[in-house]
């Protein structure tokens, strides 16, 4: 059997996937993969997507240049979540230009930030522009 059968993918051919920072367990980010999604990621050593709203492979980091290198991909109890240990290149994971992407938190009922931006976006986008 092939690992990749092993997963209870979702009716959509999708599993939810957790990135964890592999030397703080500090959660970065949460997306989906699609078995060619994982399959890349696992041959690559390099963290790859499945865009839901683009409808296409998403290659972490591919216009930001902040790459996730992959350590280590665990599977759940239920077969239907899967966690990779990643090195974050460049410190930042999220869009917005912060180290993660859960940068808002419940605090009487209302939702604030409390991690700064790191680099805006505007300048992490235009960067990689100037590179290419």
């Amino acid at each position: 059997m092939n690992w990749l059968d092993e997963i209870n993918w979702d009716a959509n051919g999708l599993v939810p996937v957790i990135a964890q920072e592999f030397n703080t367990g500090k959660v970065l980010m949460f997306a989906w993969m699609n078995r060619e999604a994982l399959q890349l990621t696992n041959d690559s050593k390099q963290a790859v997507y499945w865009s839901r709203s683009r409808n296409k492979l998403w290659r972490k980091g591919e216009e930001s240049g902040h790459i996730q290198k992959v350590h280590e991909i665990r599977l759940d109890c239920d077969e239907d979540v899967i966690l990779i240990n990643v090195e974050q290149v460049g410190g930042i994971a999220c869009h917005t230009g912060r180290h993660n992407c859960f940068f808002k938190k419940l605090d009487n009922n209302q939702w604030l930030t409390d991690q700064a931006v790191i680099k805006h976006p505007d300048e992490i986008y235009e960067e990689k522009s100037k590179h290419e």
